[in-house]
């Protein structure tokens, strides 16, 4: 396992307020009203609001939600909108992405599905 990248230290957080792309307009817009909020550890309660395209969670200093966990990649999982509605992406990660306890390379989201990154929980609220 690779050390925490240190421009995140240890018990720190960081979102970053741009889109990944260097600020230009989403391909689709999310709608509002979705969210992501950290089940578990030292960010418990910790809540974000979804809304762009794209939204790399990892513990590198490029990822939207930085988190310094030992136990997820630096870009380990994106959740994404395309149109259709939200997924969940695992980027390559060394510990993997699950779904409501299930394995996943990408899956399409549900309202209160819970996704696991290492021993990171996060429960997602997506509007009706």
């Amino acid at each position: 396992m690779s050390p925490l990248d240190p421009a995140i230290g240890e018990g720190t957080a960081g979102i970053m307020d741009s889109n990944r792309d260097g600020g230009a307009e989403p391909r689709h817009r999310p709608p509002s009203g979705a969210t992501a909020i950290v089940l578990s550890g030292f960010y418990e309660g910790l809540e974000v609001v979804l809304d762009r395209d794209r939204f790399v969670i990892g513990r590198g200093r490029k990822a939207d939600l930085a988190l310094a966990e030992a136990t997820i990649s630096r870009a380990h999982a994106l959740i994404g909108f395309d149109g259709e509605g939200f997924f969940v992406e695992d980027l390559g990660s060394t510990n993997g992405t699950l779904v409501n306890g299930a394995p996943v390379a990408r899956q399409r989201l549900k309202n209160e599905d819970e996704i696991q990154m290492g021993k990171l929980r996060i429960g997602v609220t997506l509007p009706r």
